[in-house]
């Protein structure tokens, strides 16, 4: 097909959406939680930005919001102790949740009502029903609601899906495996903040497995390209039950589909943090060691390396990524959507069932039935 003649009208769209956008202003976001350790890296990156304006920040534990008011040199009109008080006088196009796991249903739900869009630190919930109640809230207001991993924004994780799915230069996949750990929250220097609700049973949903266990699950999800698995096993263990008493700290997950297996290995027990994955097929491995190196193996043991490209600038990083999708210029990442943030509940909350009566857990064959 010719698409010389198409050119003018493609760039003149192209230039017309670029304007609407710059016309728009910059993205309107708040903050609501402090309580998450992530939260210093994102809000120090939203202040930063020139297209971003920061426009509240709730947090209902006065020490904590002072905390976070004297470091970011936050003026009063931008803190707010309550939610709904926040959206009614700042009026943000979206919000970016670091509260506990637990009250990430209470935000949604809020926000949907006032179509405000969201996205939170994974993972999504604490258990399955808490993510249908976000997912019909989302529904019938018609809002976005995202996830976000660090290990969406790797570029080696990007190549590795297009060899393995799209140029198929390992044949069919038949084991993934993930691994996602540290030395542990503590053991790292976590705040205390968010120690107390990370290493809670209710407000975190679990330990190791939910902390570092969503991240194989949505990766292996995306991998299967959003199909289910039909059996899932999972052992975990409390090897430092004096450091973490209420929670598990190490995790491992089996994954059963038809004619091919995901593995997640999630610690707080490791001498080194490490977020990588193996791909296994037919005719060869892939390696992901970081978030830029990528290796290939074929069965003569020839290795070769490659070096991924840089992601696209809406696709580089949570801020960006967000402001894109809220604004209708992009679709959601699969890495992010509520639909694959569904499967990676289901996986972790038949996880923990396994764990917890050493028997495998088959998944229905109908997601709620």
């Amino acid at each position: 097909m010719n698409l010389r003649p198409l050119l003018p009208a493609l760039l003149l769209g192209a230039g017309a959406m670029l304007a609407a956008a710059e016309a728009a202003g910059p993205f309107r976001l708040a903050i609501v939680g402090l309580d998450h350790g992530h939260v210093d890296g994102f809000l120090a990156d939203a202040l930063a930005r020139p297209d971003v304006r920061i426009v509240g920040v709730v947090e209902p534990k006065p020490a904590l919001a002072a905390q976070y008011a004297a470091h970011f040199h936050l003026p009063p009109a931008l803190q707010f102790s309550s939610l709904e008080t926040m959206l009614a006088t700042a009026k943000p196009e979206a919000v970016a949740v670091f509260t506990s796991t637990f009250d990430h249903k209470q935000v949604v739900e809020t926000c949907a009502a006032r179509g405000v869009h969201v996205m939170m630190e994974k993972p999504l919930a604490v258990s399955l029903e808490h993510a249908r109640a976000m997912a019909a809230a989302a529904r019938a207001h018609g809002i976005h609601v995202l996830v976000n991993y660090e290990t969406t924004w790797y570029p080696s994780n990007k190549l590795a899906f297009a060899l393995a799915l799209q140029e198929h230069a390992i044949g069919g996949l038949r084991k993934i495996v993930v691994r996602s750990g540290h030395q542990g929250p503590k053991e790292i220097g976590c705040p205390e903040s968010f120690l107390v609700w990370l290493t809670d049973p209710k407000l975190n949903g679990g330990g190791a497995l939910m902390d570092f266990g969503c991240y194989g699950a949505d990766l292996i999800t995306w991998l299967m390209q959003g199909r289910r698995p039909v059996r899932v096993t999972a052992v975990t263990q409390q090897l430092k039950p004096e450091t973490y008493p209420k929670v598990d700290d190490d995790a491992t997950i089996i994954l059963e589909y038809p004619q091919a297996e995901g593995i997640i290995q999630a610690s707080w027990n490791w001498p080194v943090g490490r977020k990588d994955m193996d791909l296994y097929g037919v005719t060869g491995e892939i390696l992901v060691p970081d978030r830029a190196t990528l290796r290939t193996r074929k069965p003569s043991g020839e290795t070769t390396t490659l070096q991924p490209p840089p992601l696209e600038t809406a696709w580089r990083d949570p801020i960006s990524n967000f402001k894109a999708v809220v604004r209708g210029e992009i679709p959601e990442h699969p890495l992010s959507t509520l639909a694959t943030n569904l499967s990676v509940t289901e996986i972790l909350d038949a996880a923990r069932e396994s764990a917890r009566t050493h028997r495998s857990v088959e998944l229905p064959a109908e997601p709620g039935t």
